[in-house]
């Protein structure tokens, strides 16, 4: 599930975070590692939910090559890695509340998201089906 970098120039700098925070999941990871600072994978796992091992590999792998994640291995028996935000994934972070509080204000319709912490409404969970006129 690499992200090929596409050819020619980025039009603005939301296509360029675009790049970096596209896809289902990458967002939901940022929340989890501003939730729990130092993270193992499969605590990760639990925090996304519906997220497979490969495809949370990969967006980890894609997040640290970005510089947004850091990553941590100790030289132990068993092997210990743990997963954190760099200073350009927590202004990341920062930059994503204001959506956050969006989507809970225009989706949620307004009511406080029960694992939304200090990011509004970024937490995971089940999100309703936006309601759609049929007119």
């Amino acid at each position: 599930m690499a992200t090929v970098p596409r050819p020619g120039a980025y039009v603005c700098g939301i296509d360029a975070a675009m790049d970096v925070i596209g896809g289902k999941w990458k967002v939901l990871i940022l929340w989890a590692l501003a939730e729990r600072p130092d993270c193992r994978f499969g605590e990760l796992r639990r925090l996304v939910p519906g997220i497979t091992e490969k495809v949370l590999a990969a967006h980890l792998r894609e997040l640290e090559a970005d510089g947004v994640v850091h990553r941590e291995a100790y030289d132990e028996v068993p092997p210990r890695v743990e997963y954190s935000l760099t200073a350009v994934g927590a202004r990341l972070n920062e930059a994503l509340a204001p959506l956050g509080a969006w989507g809970r204000e225009h989706v949620l319709g307004g009511e406080p998201h029960p694992g939304a912490g200090p990011h509004p409404g970024a937490g995971p969970g089940p999100r309703p089906a936006p309601a759609r006129s049929t007119a």
